[in-house]
């Protein structure tokens, strides 16, 4: 059974974006896409890392700083200012870990703007959901 990506492209506003709108299937075999994500994703870890901490700690854990680990994160949609436009961002959500058993802490929505410079920004953060820590 062959899976395509759904895509949705709209212009509203100024400045206008072009938003994607990502599949929720998970991939099962690699891709061109599916590394480029990856990377993007890597390059991206120490900022969220940096805002999950600042949110986390210690309001919510005092034991550990959230970890980020690349697979779970699941990207939700990208917009672009306009065709060719080095305005972006990115939307996921992600659930961080403990960083030593890989437990998960809870689940967040993060948005980037990623813009020329190069300048990584966080726009919205949405707290989703807290785990029990440790879970029994």
């Amino acid at each position: 059974m062959r899976t395509e990506k759904v895509r949705f492209f709209y212009i509203s506003g100024l400045p206008s974006f072009q938003k994607i709108i990502v599949s929720s299937a998970k991939p099962t075999q690699d891709s061109e896409e599916l590394r480029l994500q990856d990377m993007l994703m890597l390059m991206l870890t120490p900022y969220i890392e940096k805002d999950l901490t600042n949110y986390y700690y210690p309001n919510i854990i005092k034991d550990v700083s959230p970890h980020v680990t690349p697979w779970k994160i699941e990207l939700i949609e990208t917009k672009r200012n306009h065709f060719r436009g080095f305005d972006l961002q990115i939307t996921f959500e992600i659930e961080p870990t403990d960083g030593g058993h890989n437990i998960s802490l809870g689940k967040d929505r993060m948005t980037y703007e990623i813009s020329p410079e190069p300048e990584v920004k966080l726009i919205n953060h949405t707290h989703l959901e807290t785990y029990k820590y440790p879970p029994e």
